[in-house]
């Protein structure tokens, strides 16, 4: 059985890989780019499909002998109803070295479209404050993508629905051309974690993306782990080391490591 091409196994290693690459190649960075598209038949919480068109772009900082990972990843689709097309973008950022997110659901009530996707990696998924359950919340609000939060979530949708491992499915993806929501209900079968099965609402204990090691932003695309914060003797001392990394105040942890105590 395959897990999400997120998973934990491969998350922590290449979370960490990443971190001496992008440090390392900070200018060079990109490998070289492949795009290929493919289409989609969605299944709604309501019975009724829809047809989407996806496209991913691979390219960006990776492990030697390995492939690029995906640079950028893109849905788009026709609002029912409506005559509106709507598109929704993963973008490639500098600080994790590839796509931010991994769609994992396409919901629509009322006539506003929802994105349900996770945190591509460790770096993403500290960037993106470590959600969990693993996900990142987008509703379309007629111009733009807003996110969040679980609770803004309408309770009707339950399901993944659309092909989660674009990156590792992506050759039977593109060969199929026309992918049937059975066709992806059978891929995404294959999945471990409960949190790529179905849309979870509890928090996913000690496993996947959420075993991944906290990690603090600093500079201009590094990272650090919280062991670095937690080593100084004192709050000043943390403050100090905040402002010598060029850690932003709201990602400098000292506050709640040394709960304010001065």
């Amino acid at each position: 059985m395959k897990t999400h091409h997120l998973r934990f196994m491969r998350t922590v290693r290449l979370g960490l890989a990443l971190i001496v690459v992008v440090s390392m190649n900070a200018e060079a960075g990109l490998f070289g780019s492949d795009s290929v598209s493919w289409k989609e038949e969605v299944l709604l919480h309501d019975g009724s499909k829809i047809i989407v068109t996806r496209s991913q772009t691979r390219g960006g900082s990776h492990e030697i002998g390995q492939p690029p990972p995906v640079k950028e990843h893109t849905i788009s689709f026709v609002l029912p109803g409506t005559s509106k097309p709507i598109t929704w973008i993963s973008e490639y950022s500098k600080d994790i070295g590839r796509s931010n997110f991994d769609l994992l659901a396409v919901h629509i009530l009322n006539g506003a479209p929802y994105i349900v996707a996770s945190p591509n990696l460790c770096l993403s998924y500290n960037k993106w404050g470590r959600p969990n359950p693993p996900y990142i919340l987008f509703k379309y609000d007629g111009k733009d993508w807003k996110r969040i939060s679980l609770s803004e979530f309408p309770i009707e949708f339950k399901t993944i629905n659309v092909a989660a491992d674009t990156l590792g499915d992506e050759s039977k993806l593109v060969t199929l051309g026309f992918v049937s929501a059975e066709k992806i209900e059978e891929l995404n079968s294959e999945f471990k974690q409960p949190e790529y099965r179905s849309i979870v609402r509890e928090p996913v204990k000690g496993a996947g993306i959420t075993k991944c090691e906290q990690m603090i932003p600093y500079g201009k695309g590094g990272w650090l782990g919280l062991d670095w914060f937690k080593d100084q003797p004192t709050y000043e001392a943390c403050m100090k080391f905040c402002e010598r990394k060029g850690v932003r105040k709201e990602d400098c942890p000292c506050e709640t490591l040394f709960k304010g105590e001065k």
